[in-house]
């Protein structure tokens, strides 16, 4: 914990002591500055505080998320939500303890066991395709404040193997006791990691327990058949067979089982949670809970001189607001110095930026001059110009929006042009621009519309004639309303 937290400091102190080296300005602002005769790059460009290639800072995550909903734009919703707990008492981490030391003495040996069997529980549902057949997927790892990693997947199914009925939902997803007899194995994993609680009013103090209530509303109810509800999620089946086991002296039944998939669980002896997600409604719900960020511990502190008439400090220094709070324990450190990865998805997805003309975004330095940046070469190479420059040279192109380009040509950030793809895929993704942005948005809009533009002024021709803005283009093509019907409506209402 200490090596990491020096690591990172590390990073945030040279993030924080280079705020004033590394500037970004648009091209257009550039130009601005230097026919207003200031070139000095000291002057001008905004402050980057804590960028996006931060992993785990607030942009990343921004970013991880845009990323996961352009995959859910493209495949469609999640048909299938997988939590994977780490299990310290599997036997491959205690074989490898020393003498009289407890899992939670060797991080090191449990993040390592997760990580190798985090891969393989992937390769199983993406490759052995164990719960059906995929075509995207993402998972992000998260580490509970008792120190166990674990992963959080959604699964996108192919058509043929989406659960549309309750019989698909029981072939993948079972919540009752296993028979001790005939599936031992099964049983003992379902006894030890995939019951939940006891809690209730045996154990008021479990930490599932808000206002004398479980907050995963267990137990359950019994079910004699697979519903769903009016929000879409699955009332599995739990009938009544009289089956118990004991957990801390307790005797519990199916009403107390999490839902999970038997091979899954017997395999890895682990806690793997496996739920259904066949209603849009619970996308949203999903996408939060991926990527809500870290855990943070919060202590108040109150002081005689605190009084309400000094008012709110809004604190807007980036770095100090992801440190604020900061939760790190023991298995997150270990994660991290071994560079594992804290998210990952497939298919690819390919960041495309885009810009209103001559307002691309321009890196430099305090100690350059502007003058020699704006006449670089490489700053009117961009995404957007090249995409312009293929469908001018390439008749082929003609037939793709700018966000489907990814999927059959391949950016070259080196040489900063397109090149046709020759294997994989991917999907394009523009990057999120407000409403309120004016003329951008407009841009944006006409982007994900108009196949093989060959300029900004091909973006604004409709019907054959070229519009004198992107707004007006959006409202010709039918993408907007302008307020015409509105003014009718009141000079009618006049007369």
């Amino acid at each position: 914990m200490d090596a990491y937290a020096a690591i990172e400091q590390n990073r945030l102190k040279y993030l924080h002591l280079n705020q004033k080296k590394l500037h970004a300005n648009l091209y257009q602002g550039l130009q601005d500055a230097i026919v207003a005769g200031d070139t000095s790059a000291a002057t001008i460009g905004q402050r980057i505080i804590l960028p996006s290639s931060f992993t785990v800072g607030p942009h990343h995550m921004v970013q991880n998320y845009q990323d996961a909903m352009a995959i859910c734009r493209w495949a469609g919703y999640p048909d299938a939500f997988v939590t994977f707990t780490c299990n310290p008492q599997w036997l491959e981490i205690k074989r490898a303890l020393l003498l009289r030391q407890q899992p939670q003495d060797r991080p090191d040996l449990v993040t390592r066991e997760f990580k190798i069997k985090l891969k393989e529980l992937i390769n199983d549902i993406h490759k052995n395709h164990i719960l059906g057949r995929t075509i995207a997927g993402i998972y992000v790892i998260e580490f509970q404040k008792r120190g166990l990693p674990h992963a959080h997947i959604l699964i996108f199914f192919t058509e043929d193997s989406k659960p549309h009925t309750v019989e698909d939902m029981d072939r993948m997803i079972s919540a009752k006791l296993m028979n001790s007899k005939t599936n031992k194995l099964a049983h003992e994993t379902i006894t030890k990691c995939t019951m939940h609680g006891p809690c209730g009013a045996a154990f008021p103090n479990a930490p599932c327990m808000e206002e004398g209530k479980c907050k995963k509303q267990y137990p359950r109810k019994f079910q004699s058949e697979t519903v769903t509800d009016v929000n879409g999620y699955p009332i599995y089946q739990r009938r009544d067979t009289w089956h118990t086991v004991l957990v801390h002296g307790i005797e519990l039944d199916n009403r107390w089982v999490v839902p999970h998939n038997v091979y899954l669980s017997t395999k890895y002896d682990a806690h793997i949670n496996v739920e259904v997600c066949n209603n849009i409604r619970a996308v949203k719900y999903l996408f939060k809970y991926v990527y809500k960020g870290h855990d943070r511990a919060t202590v108040e502190i109150l002081r005689q001189s605190d009084n309400a008439t000094e008012g709110n400090v809004v604190d807007i220094d980036e770095i100090k607001k992801y440190l604020n709070c900061r939760y790190v324990f023991a298995s997150e450190p270990a994660w991290r110095i071994f560079k594992f990865d804290i998210h990952e998805r497939f298919p690819t997805v390919e960041r495309l930026q885009y810009h209103l003309p001559n307002q691309q975004m321009v890196l430099f330095h305090d100690d350059d001059d502007v003058q020699e940046v704006a006449t670089r070469s490489c700053i009117s190479k961009t995404m957007l110009t090249e995409w312009f420059k293929t469908n001018q040279e390439s008749e082929v192109t003609r037939s793709l929006t700018f966000d489907q380009f990814p999927q059959q040509w391949v950016w070259n950030r080196k040489l900063k042009r397109w090149t046709l793809r020759k294997q994989g895929f991917a999907i394009g993704r523009m990057y999120y621009t407000h409403p309120t942005s004016g003329e951008c948005y407009y841009l944006r809009m006409l982007l994900n519309c108009v196949k093989g533009a060959t300029s900004y002024e091909h973006l604004r021709i409709m019907d054959g004639k070229m519009h004198d803005t992107f707004k007006d283009a959006c409202i010709a093509m039918g993408l907007f309303a302008d307020d015409n019907e509105w003014d009718q409506a009141l000079e009618e209402a006049g007369v």
